[in-house]
């Protein structure tokens, strides 16, 4: 069940907001997960270990048993700070307790070591994310309620900066979900694992979670999900691109189905007919009908108004952290690590 949002206080929080308990960890650190260790053409003897996914991890003195692992599509920022600088869901569930892994996946960020060339070329997209990242109809016209702090160029400044270079095509689409997929599989963010993702990273959590071997992952939050996963046995055309539709077999949309609890998040300044909510709405129920739990949430109708495509990092995120709170306890993944005698939970995993 949906819990509802009563008498919301849609009020900023800043770096300077009123000071939270303290965070208490046991341990903080980072580990590589999946790639592969390539020869060079000319001398077999050379190697080159690349390819892989990069975790941060930060564990709780008293863990939750359920690990967050922060799946960006533009930068780990996105997750550590609101626009304004203020606590980001890192912080804002550390003390609740979960455990967090922030994830960079192959080829970028902190895991940038590619078994193929790569390139750069600045394609001067300022103006146009604007717009795709739901601030306002065009560029630098706000929505009346958006949760950005709007006259503040610093803010903008960083928003625009905090990004790293994204490859959005199939074949990293594949490269991403196989790294973590193989993250899922080993353990190593525990045995409870719900994937919070954002945009292009919601394809790729879809399609790890249809390849994944263990059942460690337990849940997908996907905030504003740009492109999707479908069973090869309904027709629908693989896309030729980054940002699907991406077609497993049935077998594989049905791991995916399997995942206990499965959210397609949306601001409400988007359209029922923008296609990405068409096509949340579709496999939800493709998920549904195979007895699975997807839901499609649109923040509007639950009363958190003004989210932009990242509402993680909105002005009011600490309203958008109390839904997936909900999520969480409604799918029984909120207790504690030495509650559950079946569970070791993410502490003693990461050496």
């Amino acid at each position: 069940m949906l819990r509802p949002l009563l008498a919301l206080a849609l009020t900023g929080h800043s770096a300077t907001a009123t000071p939270h308990k303290p965070i208490t960890l046991s341990s903080t650190g980072g580990f590589q997960t999946g790639g592969r260790t390539i020869s060079a053409p000319f001398n077999p003897n050379l190697t080159l270990s690349c390819d892989h996914g990069y975790m941060e991890y930060f564990l709780p003195a008293h863990p939750r048993k359920t690990s967050l692992v922060m799946w960006h599509s533009s930068s780990t920022q996105v997750w550590q700070n609101t626009w304004s600088g203020g606590p980001g869901f890192k912080d804002l569930f550390l003390r609740r307790d979960y455990p967090v892994y922030l994830w960079d996946g192959p080829r970028v960020g902190r895991a940038n070591w590619a078994c193929e060339p790569t390139a750069y070329t600045p394609a001067y997209t300022d103006t146009s994310n604007f717009v795709a990242w739901n601030f306002g109809p065009r560029y630098k016209q706000w929505w009346d309620d958006v949760r950005f702090p709007t006259d503040d160029d610093a803010a903008w400044a960083q928003a625009t900066s905090a990004r790293y270079v994204e490859y959005d095509t199939r074949a990293n689409v594949e490269l991403h979900a196989r790294a973590a997929a193989t993250a899922a599989d080993s353990g190593r963010a525990g045995r409870h694992i719900v994937y919070l993702t954002n945009s292009a990273g919601g394809l790729r959590a879809q399609l790890a979670a249809a390849l994944a071997s263990s059942t460690n992952i337990k849940g997908i939050v996907a905030y504003e999900s740009i492109g999707y996963v479908y069973p090869d046995n309904i027709n629908v055309t693989a896309g030729k691109g980054g940002f699907g539709p991406y077609v497993v077999p049935v077998e594989a949309f049905e791991r995916l189905a399997r995942v206990p609890g499965i959210q397609f998040v949306w601001g409400d300044h988007r359209a029922e007919n923008y296609s990405f909510v068409a096509e949340s709405r579709r496999v939800a129920g493709l998920i549904n009908r195979l007895g699975g739990n997807a839901r499609v949430v649109k923040l509007g109708e639950v009363g958190v108004r003004g989210a932009t495509h990242i509402p993680f990092a909105d002005l009011h995120n600490e309203d958008v952290a109390d839904l997936l709170d909900g999520f969480l306890e409604d799918n029984g993944l909120d207790g504690y690590a030495d509650g559950d005698e079946d569970d070791e939970g993410g502490e003693e995993e990461v050496e």
